[in-house]
């Protein structure tokens, strides 16, 4: 276990030395646990960008309504495709766990986007990827391990579907929800791909991961000396502030941080969710 933790920390550890350390000494190697040169220039250069603030929130915003919707709407559906009384049931099923498969692809993907209207839109986040089928096999598995009398008694004592959904299942499916709002906040703040494809137009829709990856590749772009010359250079006073090796630590750690911060308190449920819901009572 200390050998599992230690390679699984470690280039996390490292990642985060060098994101601290002077970007032109970071060029030289061999930092490992600790920085060398302490500094905090590289997270002020990434930080110094106008629209990281703006991007920031875009972020937060789209993955927290992304990931409520998206659990709410995928459990409604799971919930729905786990009764038995429903005769379409199978058919749903099929047509859902197709597209798992099979897909339009990217052009014919943003000719609707375009036609719906959502082009420039903050919802072009949301409403694409509102039902995840994975997730949606996972929760429908998960209810289907339900004991039936339990539906039964809310039946008999006059819950209607909805009522039995809000009063009874999701309370009872807390552990696979939290599950899968893990799965859908990581890939709603991960995700710049979509910004890419139908916002980049709208720097007040932009992303952080969006605008981190554009400073990746301003410093790519601009920063094209060799290791040997910055070193060589450090001691010049127009010596670099930033290197793309410094740029991407600090953009990985700043990524990184906020599903790190969330993911100890969803540890728990997040462990049951995968076990008992791969186990029907």
């Amino acid at each position: 276990m200390i050998c599992l933790v230690v390679v699984t920390l470690y280039p996390f550890v490292n990642t985060l030395a060098v994101s601290l350390n002077d970007a032109n000494d970071a060029v030289r190697g061999d930092i490992y646990l600790l920085p060398r040169m302490w500094t905090l220039d590289n997270y002020k250069y990434v930080f110094s960008e106008a629209l990281i603030i703006q991007a920031s929130f875009i972020s937060v915003l789209r993955t927290v309504l992304g990931t409520v919707i998206t659990v709410f709407c995928s459990a409604m559906v799971a919930f729905t495709i786990s009764r038995q009384e429903y005769v379409l049931r199978k058919f749903v099923s099929i047509s859902f766990i197709f597209t798992m498969y099979f897909s339009g692809g990217l052009i014919p993907g943003y000719l609707l986007i375009r036609d719906l209207g959502m082009l420039g839109s903050f919802w072009v986040y949301i409403i694409p990827g509102i039902i995840g089928v994975f997730n949606l096999i996972v929760i429908r598995s998960f209810i289907e391990g339900l004991p039936d009398g339990i539906l039964e008694a809310a039946r008999i004592d006059g819950a209607g579907d909805f009522a039995m959904f809000i009063r009874v299942v999701l309370p009872l499916i807390v552990p696979v929800l939290a599950t899968v709002s893990l799965f859908c906040a990581v890939g709603q703040w991960n995700s710049w791909f979509d910004v890419f494809l139908y916002n980049s137009s709208k720097d007040y829709l932009s992303t952080l991961q969006y605008e981190l990856m554009k400073i990746l590749q301003n410093t790519n772009t601009t920063q094209t000396q060799s290791a040997a010359e910055v070193f060589a250079n450090s001691a010049n006073t127009n010596a670099l502030t930033v290197t793309p090796t410094a740029i991407r630590a600090t953009m990985t750690i700043i990524a990184s941080v906020p599903i790190i911060m969330v993911y100890p308190f969803l540890q728990k449920y997040f462990v049951k969710g995968m076990t008992v819901g791969g186990v029907k009572g």
